[in-house]
């Protein structure tokens, strides 16, 4: 429920204060270059923290015929008002060493001229001056929500800066840049609330005043370059002096440092009072220059950072918005809760999880079963059902997702009338800490209730891997005696769009029916081997899904033609230059492992594809394929991409066995037995095993594994397959 909370609140801040956000940051962006444009500006020419008010004044008193007030700004540069000795009052900048003109005061250009009167006021004055102050308020409470979430997230704020799962690019970079740019935001936001509130006199009076100074008394006057506190105050602590007007001793300089003013006597040099800067006014001065990044280019670049990361916070936010939309579920039931046999109900943040429920929905109807299906806080009393099967992902650090944060209470006080057998499907990624943690409490709270009976043990999905779940559907299927058939087209995503590819290259067919295809994309793609294509042929509303390997940006299938396959002969017809439209999927556990010394492939038939890619863009991992194939006519396709990366040196070491070539068949979990010293070798060095093929050949190859692992490693492939060690992708 927190996690709801917080995200709502975010979102509702971001909504109600995009267009001036917007606006800002735009803004802030051109304001931002100003003082970088001043700072680049020539008029620092000497250190001024090693030259002294007396000796700056001596240099202009000989240059000009009287000194109105000398001015240090944020940049360092020294000006001075003056009357020359040619009777004209002039204002510029100077060498504070020689006294000499070097430049003309800045004027503000008419680009930042505007930007700063949309960025103070949006042109409407008072009025836009609050609403400019209060969105930065917004901003504020926009940042700190946003840390709240990433601290759900992450497991904690002292998880805060760990490694982020990488489920899309606007979401994880929503994440990342947040990181690194919140303590600028949260300065941002701060000083503009802060200078706000002091243009409309919100803020605590600075109650300081002048006083008067006791003093030695001193009747001798002085030349004003020997007044002792001009000789000990250097030109990095002033901001601004000013002269007396007249000859009257009652007229004094008035000396603005960092943090006091003085007034000295006009004759003697001695202090005759002193006032001392309040923090308000202090909090303005500093609120201003890390608002601007007046004087400081470093600062500058990070505000107009920090302004392009607003500006992507609220791109990215929206869009993740609008997906997470596009994603939530109408849900549609033909049977009523009471009549229902099968109940499924699903615990989704995203709404993800509903496409898996809904290809189980439909599998139970094509066999004639009465389901019906609702979000985990829906659950009640349900009269004629038999079964309840469940759903659920796990937010951030174990928590429930926002449609099942009531559904543990609801075991509890909503009574059934008879025993019910129930299921749990958890999704998730290894990659958190807590994978799964909220699918096992649901699952442990239902073991112990006295209406429930398990009827199969808890599985736990990584990664959303639509094989693991088919083979959990086939294990359904044994367990109930129905015939359930998942429609894969429904288990992808329906929110990416078909791409169109060109045939650049399609191989004769060989004796296996076997041949390979190459495609380019029309248009830049996003894509690794690993992946997966989704095809659906002319006249057709079924998708295939085929292993994608990557080769030179273009995409590379290993096709079996089927007799009656409608897709395999649909690819199988096309010649170079005909078009075909497909989607990727990213099928991120299956991608190639980073990181990793040594990698050992294993596959039959077509599923070597992907590996095809892997070895092409693999660097320095040592790589060991085992094929099996039916024949040496088998692996003519194949070839000349194995010649090529073992003369390469991509390819590490080759092992082919073939099943029907010799009287004693060989298979690839023959292969396997007899390199075991291989096998043990990449898993101690925390190596991995990637297996691509039918399910047959993974069911013997992982039995082979398992043998090996549990004599001489005392482990399991289980254990293996936990750590991520193994990943498949088998069919």
């Amino acid at each position: 429920m927190t996690i709801s909370i917080w995200r709502y609140s975010h979102l509702t801040l971001a909504i109600s204060s995009a267009l001036f956000i917007i606006i800002a940051s735009v803004t802030g962006v051109i304001l931002a270059f100003e003082p970088i444009s001043d700072q680049l500006k020539p008029y620092e020419v000497v250190d001024i923290s090693t030259l002294s008010i007396s000796e700056t004044i001596a240099t202009l008193q000989k240059q000009y015929d009287e000194i109105i007030d000398i001015a240090v700004d944020e940049n360092n540069f020294v000006s001075t008002s003056v009357i020359t000795k040619e009777g004209k009052s002039e204002t510029f900048y100077i060498n504070p060493k020689t006294g000499l003109k070097i430049g003309e005061i800045i004027q503000k250009e008419p680009i930042f001229e505007f930007a700063t009167n949309l960025h103070r006021s949006l042109f409407l004055k008072s009025t836009g001056r609050f609403l400019i102050g209060f969105v930065s308020f917004l901003l504020f409470l926009i940042g700190v929500t946003g840390v709240i979430l990433i601290a759900k997230r992450q497991g904690g704020i002292r998880k805060f800066f760990s490694t982020i799962v990488k489920e899309n690019g606007n979401q994880y970079y929503h994440i990342i840049i947040g990181r690194y740019a919140l303590i600028p935001i949260i300065i941002i936001t701060l000083t503009g609330v802060y200078l706000s509130l002091e243009k409309f006199s919100l803020l605590p009076k600075d109650t300081n005043y002048h006083q008067k100074t006791a003093q030695k008394a001193v009747t001798k006057n002085l030349k004003v370059t020997d007044f002792i506190i001009f000789e000990t105050i250097n030109l990095n602590e002033l901001k601004k002096i000013e002269f007396p007007f007249s000859t009257d001793k009652e007229d004094y300089f008035f000396v603005k440092l960092r943090n006091k003013e003085l007034a000295i006597h006009q004759y003697n040099g001695t202090i005759v009072s002193e006032k001392k800067i309040g923090f308000v006014t202090l909090g303005s001065y500093y609120s201003l220059l890390l608002h601007t990044g007046k004087g400081s280019i470093l600062w500058s670049i990070i505000l107009v950072l920090a302004c392009f990361a607003i500006l992507f916070f609220v791109f990215s936010g929206f869009s993740m918005t609008s997906n997470r939309r596009k994603k939530t579920v109408a849900i549609k039931n033909k049977t009523h809760e009471t009549a229902a046999e099968y109940i499924i109900l699903v615990g989704s943040e995203t709404g993800s999880t509903f496409r898996f429920a809904n290809a189980f929905k439909n599998a139970l109807i094509n066999a004639e079963k009465t389901v019906f299906l609702a979000a985990l806080n829906s659950y009640k009393t349900y009269k004629n059902a038999k079964n309840i099967i469940i759903f659920t992902a796990t937010y951030g650090d174990g928590d429930a997702p926002a449609n099942a944060n009531k559904f543990i209470k609801l075991i509890d006080t909503v009574q059934q009338h008879h025993l019910l057998k129930y299921t749990v499907v958890g999704f998730g990624s290894k990659e958190y800490p807590a994978f799964c943690k909220f699918a096992i409490l649901v699952h442990a709270s239902l073991q112990i209730h006295p209406k429930f009976i398990p009827e199969l043990p808890l599985l736990k999905i990584d990664n959303q891997d639509i094989n693991v779940f088919k083979k959990w559907v086939n294990e359904f299927e044994n367990l109930t005696h129905c015939s359930l058939e998942i429609e894969e087209a429904e288990l992808s995503e329906s929110s990416k769009k078909e791409v169109e590819f060109n045939v650049l290259e399609k191989t004769n067919i060989n004796k296996d029916d076997t041949f390979l295809i190459s495609l380019q994309p029309k248009n830049k793609l996003k894509f690794v081997s690993g992946d997966v294509i989704a095809i659906t042929p002319k006249n057709e509303h079924r998708s295939r899904l085929y292993s994608i390997a990557k080769m030179d940006k273009n995409i590379l299938l290993s096709v079996k033609k089927h007799e009656f396959g409608v897709c395999s002969n649909y690819l199988e017809q096309l010649q170079k230059g005909d078009f075909v439209n497909g989607t990727i999927q990213q099928n991120h556990h299956f991608h190639f492992p980073k990181k990793v010394k040594e990698v050992i492939l294993i596959a039959n038939g077509t599923g070597i594809a992907p590996f095809l890619g892997m070895i092409q863009e693999s660097k320095k991992t040592k790589i060991h394929l085992f094929w099996g194939g039916k024949t040496k006519h088998s692996f003519e396709v194949y070839h000349k991409f194995i010649v090529k990366a073992l003369e390469n040196k991509k390819l590490t070491s080759f092992t082919i066995g073939y099943s029907q070539e010799h009287k004693v068949k060989m298979y690839v979990q023959n292969l396997v037995e007899d390199k075991p010293e291989l096998i043990i070798k990449t898993l101690q060095n925390e190596g991995c095993i990637l297996i691509c093929g039918s399910l047959k050949m993974q069911k013997g190859v992982e039995e082979a594994i398992d043998k090996i692992v549990k004599e001489k490693l005392n482990s399991s492939i289980e254990i293996l397959k936990e750590k991520g060690l193994i990943k498949t992708d088998c069919y």
